[in-house]
């Protein structure tokens, strides 16, 4: 007969044993148990097969999956053949969650963050729940990985050595247009998230304030429908009507004043006579 055992949940019954495994390829791994903390790991941004091994194994071995949508979270273990307990963290239950989650760590649990798609905290919840366990002395782990935000970048064919990340506009018209004003003099690459339904609206104000400048817009980065179009914000205003309004969008726009500031580290070489150290990647 199996004894009696006190989850993280703080009620005693019988808990069966966990498998600490998950698959890739159709062959089963054994994850070890990590040291307790919480775990802020990045999950795909579409495409399920961008998840790196060491988010495989840190989801597949932690007490607790902390997400949004359990739903969505799901999927993502499904397919990887992942046993967790997932409970929901998300804006709408958060001040009620944090306390739970605070009390499994003191307990000496091993939770992972994570949100819908992509880096948890970045447009997402999370800052005050890493706020909070890093002021009771308990240790957060980073687990880098997707990010549409750097997969847009990356692909804008627009300058990357600085850019401002707005994340989503506000929803209403005149505060929309107060906020792009602002933003277009800030001389850094714009990079910001809008839905389908308002992105046609957001190209005119973008076109009005900043009508001359480069810009692309991502849709439904990663996956099957993805579309990319790299013009003028003039242009891709007038052909906004074009667009497949369904899925997610990330804008980016040129800097006020035009180009990269940092030179080709060979170029700087030659021209101080001195060695110049290139610029860390930002990802």
């Amino acid at each position: 007969m199996r004894a009696k055992t006190t989850s993280v949940y703080g009620t005693e019954g019988e808990t069966p044993p966990r498998l600490h495994t998950f698959s890739v390829g159709g062959r089963s791994l054994t994850a070890p148990k990590p040291v307790p903390g919480l775990y802020l790991v990045a999950t795909p941004i579409g495409n399920l097969g961008d998840i790196t091994l060491r988010a495989l194994e840190t989801l597949a071995s932690v007490d607790i999956i902390a997400c949004e949508d359990t739903r969505i979270t799901r999927r993502l273990t499904e397919r990887y053949a992942i046993s967790a307990q997932l409970k929901p963290y998300h804006e709408h239950n958060a001040e009620a969650a944090r306390p739970k989650i605070l009390q499994w760590l003191a307990e000496g649990a091993s939770i992972a963050l994570v949100s819908d798609a992509g880096t948890p905290l970045i447009s997402d919840p999370g800052f005050k729940l890493v706020r909070e366990v890093c002021a009771a002395g308990h240790a957060v782990t980073a687990l880098p990985g997707p990010s549409s935000v750097l997969s847009a970048l990356s692909v804008a064919a627009l300058p990357t050595d600085r850019f401002f990340f707005e994340g989503f506009l506000p929803a209403k018209e005149t505060a929309r247009r107060t906020r792009l004003s602002e933003l277009s003099r800030i001389d850094a690459t714009l990079v910001m998230f809008e839905s389908g339904n308002r992105v046609q609206d957001t190209l005119a104000d973008l076109a009005r304030l900043m009508g001359g400048r480069e810009a692309a817009i991502c849709r439904e980065m990663t996956k099957m429908h993805e579309e990319i179009r790299r013009a003028p914000l003039s242009e891709l205003a007038r052909s906004a009507g074009e667009l497949e309004t369904r899925g997610e969008f990330v804008l980016g726009g040129r800097p006020a004043h035009g180009g990269c500031r940092r030179h080709d580290g060979r170029r700087a070489r030659r021209r101080h006579g001195t060695r110049v150290e290139r610029a860390p990647p930002l990802a």
